[in-house]
């Protein structure tokens, strides 16, 4: 199997989403401290800020989106499809999921609708691709 740019893309899309935990966890330690947020959950202690819990929502929403992404990026890999309509669409969904994550966390709703539809259009084009 090549290493195409659409497989470059799902990389990129895991790390940034492997990582998508860290704002909200250090939000999370300047508001609790350190030890009380490697403690157990306790309902009892200050709330994450408002940002904070829109990065962790946003986070579930990548997580959730990737299960789609990447299985139409690992079936057009294995099928040898690999078009500049599907290194457009997988490029799009990376700059798509960025800019989700960075309104959703700022609390910009329409922008954030519209990344997430922009995100959802690239996987529909991939999952075109796979029944050309």
């Amino acid at each position: 199997m090549n290493i195409t740019s659409e497989l470059v893309s799902l990389a990129v899309v895991a790390v940034g989403t492997g990582l998508m935990w860290v704002p909200y966890t250090l939000a999370r330690i300047k508001t609790r401290g350190l030890v009380a947020t490697l403690g157990n959950p306790n309902p009892a202690l200050a709330p994450d800020p408002q940002w904070a819990q829109r990065a962790r929502m946003a986070h579930s929403n990548a997580i959730e989106n990737l299960a789609v992404f990447a299985p139409l990026v690992l079936i057009l890999a294995t099928l040898g499809v690999s078009t500049p309509a599907t290194v457009l669409a997988a490029k799009l969904y990376v700059g798509a999921r960025l800019v989700h994550f960075v309104v959703y966390a700022a609390g910009i709703p329409v922008i954030r609708t519209a990344a997430f539809i922009a995100g959802v259009v690239a996987m529909l084009v991939l999952a075109a691709a796979v029944y050309p």
